[in-house]
């Protein structure tokens, strides 16, 4: 491996000018692709195969508007007044007169005629049905349904418009997501000394975003991408881009200061740490692969999009940083009497022995009681692990979303007047109906689940638990009907989710006393569904990238013990991030800290996300960390001064890698949207306890407390397994 990069880093040394051009077009052409081909992106969460999803699908043939998308006029009358006061009444007509005339509406229900006044008198809800899904709604149809409540404003009723029509993502990137960028500059200006390098390793990263970023976004005219994943992909892929550049530059950087010849440095750079950033962005790569697994479309397409943008980056690092490097040439060695050259001249000269340098005394000192160290870092992890314990799932809407939003507004005024169930209503699908009896069956079924009404207004009697009413609702041709069912608690609420699993269960017998075929669907049970699935799916995707990344440093370490440690301390780490994620956004600890506006579920996607991610990340550091230290283990022998030296030569790079990708990820905190927030906190996070507590701390202690054990390996295994000299011992 070292060598294959060591030539492939000295032709493009050589051949910068072709080089550098052939990214150029690729860049020019990515762009023009986009701007021909890109696409909407499609924001709603789906699941084939389940059975709401099916049912869902069904319903969309049989009824185009009772699937499609849905809004909500709220109407609130001021204090001491009522709805049905005649002004109000004739306001709230006529916006739903109006409202019946927007865009790509199907049909709207009038508040009055369909009851849905709160009991209090002060609320009224219009429904408002559109023919096609929310991903088909055409921009600006909800902009021209909110103009239509003017009416109802001018008495003096609040009115606000909401419901499932709204999504709850679109991610809009601004200034304050690139405040990551300028600490990155910042940090490699501090770590080379040098604007030209800092300026280089940026713009490699840039080029590769652009190329990876773009080719993502061309693909979104023919498949479904969400909008949240082109912005994981530009986290991880900036966050990469520049820390695999840095890699390879800084031992360039160090080869020159050696008195190496600039081609040769360059080539010996690549072989070396070049082979480091394969294998470190292999393991980003299958992380990211691995959320194929799931088998959700959404995340399987997000996961190969900030996959595709890692493969970018490695490339862009193997192949235009060496040529950047064939122009910029020995200008790139550290000037003479800086204190860059006087750091190099000190590693150079303690190349085999420990060094006054930050990076060995941090090691001196974990590793001079190792199992004190360990036993503090891991207590540490575990006691930042314990709101993981209850770490809670649901897929966003729109009580998720920001509080000045119309649709969050409508949500808010809806569980106040209504109770918090109507936002998010079950459907049941009855088919198989005969046309003579199919509105008395549906009828038979609603009073089933919501239980008969008692002569009072609102109050219901039998039926399921955690069920306010049931309202039957027949379909065009008689042959099917649904029945809208309304939770007495939210659509994130565990209860009902539970009464979604009731229902189901009792389907059999259902079936029986109706004679129709029945299944839960709806935009809740579909969220529920999809949660239910990637909760389930943790496990296994664990056991499967983990498994392959452990074969993967088997072959970088030729070591039992370093893939098992490596493993275990990537688990401490994630649980330790998934506590601060629960902490922040399910309990509300510093949540106006962070700009969270509500708290509750986590983001059903966002642990597996995260798992994904960061192992790749914590694999990088593991990679560039460990590999020094076998290296030196290799050369000497010696397992405890190979720990110290192994980690003076790599440390400076480590910690600089780390705070650019924490940067990078803390910038993002600041987006509205919830799903980025929690994601690129909980990344923060994680890269901050990976780094300096996992890696910088708890490994070197490891290894020193095992010995030369870290580095035993089965005489039998040693002979399978391919060398592929990642430390580049055959370029010496």
């Amino acid at each position: 491996m070292a060598s294959l990069l060591y030539r492939l880093g000295r032709a493009c040394f050589r051949r910068r000018g072709v080089v550098i051009g052939a990214w150029t077009l690729i860049l020019a052409a990515v762009i023009g692709l986009f701007a021909t081909l890109g696409g909407e992106f499609d924001d709603q969460f789906t699941i084939p195969g389940s059975q709401s999803q099916q049912a869902l699908d069904e319903l969309r043939e049989l009824s185009p508007a009772s699937a499609g998308a849905s809004a909500q006029i709220v109407f609130v009358a001021p204090d001491g007044t009522t709805v049905t006061d005649p002004r109000y009444v004739g306001a709230i007509a006529q916006t739903v007169a109006a409202a019946q005339q927007a865009p790509q509406v199907a049909v709207v229900v009038d508040p009055f005629q369909a009851k849905v006044v709160s009991p209090d008198g002060r609320a009224a809800m219009a429904v408002v049905q559109y023919g096609v899904p929310t991903q088909e709604l055409a921009d600006g149809t909800l902009d021209a349904l909110e103009e239509k409540v003017a009416p109802a404003r001018a008495v003096g009723l609040d009115v606000a418009v909401g419901g499932n029509a709204y999504t709850t993502t679109g991610v809009q990137i601004g200034p304050t997501e690139f405040i990551g960028v300028a600490v990155a500059v910042v940090v490699l200006v501090v770590t080379f000394g040098s604007l030209v390098a800092a300026g280089m390793n940026l713009l490699t990263a840039l080029v590769g975003i652009g190329v990876g970023l773009g080719g993502l976004l061309t693909l979104s005219g023919t498949i479904t991408l969400s909008s949240t994943a082109p912005t994981l992909a530009l986290m991880i892929g900036l966050a990469v881009g520049i820390d695999y550049a840095l890699f390879i530059l800084s031992r360039y950087r160090s080869l020159l200061a050696a008195g190496t010849d600039p081609q040769e440095a360059a080539g010996r750079a690549t072989g070396t740490a070049g082979s480091a950033v394969v294998f470190a962005g292999l393991t980003v790569i299958i992380a990211l692969v691995g959320l194929s697994v799931v088998r959700i479309p959404f995340l399987t397409v997000m996961g190969l999009g900030a996959a595709g943008t890692v493969l970018v980056a490695v490339l862009v690092a193997l192949t235009l940083l060496p040529a950047l490097l064939g122009f910029a040439g020995a200008r790139l060695a550290p000037r003479p009497g800086s204190r860059a050259l006087r750091r190099e001249q000190e590693l150079a000269e303690h190349a085999d022995t420990p060094a006054r340098t930050g990076g060995a005394r941090w090691a001196q000192f974990v590793t001079r009681r190792p199992l004190v160290t360990i036993v503090v870092t891991v207590l540490a992890l575990l006691t930042m692990a314990i709101p993981a314990l209850q770490l809670r799932l649901a897929l966003p809407d729109n009580g998720t979303a920001a509080p000045e939003t119309t649709q969050r507004q409508a949500y808010d005024l809806i569980s106040d007047h209504f109770g918090p169930g109507l936002n998010g209503p079950l459907l049941v699908l009855a088919t198989g109906l005969e046309p003579a009896t199919a509105e008395q069956t549906a009828g038979q079924l609603a009073a089933i689940i919501g239980g008969t009404p008692t002569g009072t207004p609102g109050q219901f009697t039998g039926g399921l638990d955690n069920v306010v009413y049931a309202v039957p609702q027949p379909l065009p041709g008689g042959t099917a009907a649904i029945v809208q069912v309304v939770p007495g608690t939210g659509p994130e609420d565990e209860a009902t989710s539970s009464l979604v699993t009731e229902i189901r269960d009792r389907i059999s017998d259902l079936e029986r006393q109706t004679g129709a075929e029945l299944a839960v669907t709806g935009q809740t049970a579909v969220a529920i569904d999809v949660s239910d699935r990637l909760a389930g799916a943790l496990l296994p995707f664990a056991l499967i990238v983990v498994g392959l990344a452990l074969l993967l440093l088997l072959l970088v370490f030729r070591s039992i013990l370093v893939p098992v440690k490596a493993a275990i301390g990537f688990l401490l780490s994630v649980a330790a991030s998934f506590g601060a994620v629960v902490a922040v956004f399910q309990w509300g600890w510093l949540k106006d800290l962070f700009g969270v506006s509500t708290t509750g579920p986590v983001v059903s996607f966002m642990p597996i996300i995260l798992m994904a991610v960061l192992f790749g990340l914590a694999m990088d550091y593991e990679v560039f960390l460990v590999s020094r230290m076998r290296e030196e283990y290799v050369h000497t022998g010696d397992p405890e001064e190979a720990v110290v030296v192994g980690a003076q030569q790599a440390s400076r790079v480590v910690v600089a890698a780390a705070l650019i990708m924490f940067s990078v990820f803390a910038s993002f905190v600041t987006v509205e949207d919830v799903i980025v927030k929690a994601m690129a906190f909980g990344l923060a996070v994680g890269v901050l306890v990976d780094a300096f507590v996992v890696r910088m701390t708890l490994v070197p202690a490891v290894l020193a407390l095992l010995g030369r054990a870290s580095w035993w390996l089965p005489r039998w295994l040693d002979r399978l397994l391919p060398d592929l000299d990642v430390e580049g011992a055959k370029l010496r």
